[in-house]
């Protein structure tokens, strides 16, 4: 089980953006037939509209998802760790993000300069949350403290894709 978190360790997901944890829960990511692992490359244009995700589990668990660019506004400076792009919670086991409550919509890469990391990061809930504020700013979020203020504990499930801005003629 190990080696599912070694492409983690190495894309520094693990320590950028979450601390070490056991996967425990299947999670797989599509932006229309490109399955999403680690480390992949999705082009922007690609990632215009949510990922299609399906979450393992079973029904009477609730999880909440994240998905954040700790890159911005880029790798070598990211002084806006992290801009969150997505976030909802109470989604139900075994189904998807869309039988959640959204809490802040999707907003696909858009990354200005270099190639910047997009995670998406899967926590289990001890319990319902309802309602969440969404944050003030999409810059400067993060996913640990977040975790903290809902008692969300590790992630139990990530991914992350890589992406990069794509010239203006190749854009598809």
């Amino acid at each position: 089980m190990a080696t599912s978190v070694d492409p983690l360790v190495v894309g520094r997901v693990i320590g950028d953006v979450v601390d070490m944890f056991m996967p425990r829960v299947s999670m797989s990511v599509y932006f229309g037939s490109k399955h999403v692992t680690n480390g992949c490359d999705i082009k922007p244009s690609i990632a215009i509209s949510p990922p299609k995700v399906t979450i393992s589990g079973h029904p009477d668990e609730l999880y909440t998802l994240v998905m954040t660019d700790p890159d911005a506004p880029s790798p070598s400076e990211p002084s806006m760790r992290e801009w969150v792009h997505w976030i909802i919670v109470d989604i139900p086991g075994g189904t998807n993000p869309y039988q959640g409550k959204e809490v802040l919509p999707y907003v696909g890469p858009r990354p200005p300069v270099g190639i910047h990391r997009y995670i998406l990061v899967l926590f289990q809930q001890k319990n319902q949350v309802g309602m969440v504020d969404q944050p003030a700013s999409r810059a400067n979020f993060n996913t640990r403290l977040f975790s903290a203020q809902l008692n969300l504990g590790l992630p139990v499930a990530t991914v992350y894709f890589n992406s990069q801005k794509e010239p203006a003629s190749k854009r598809r």
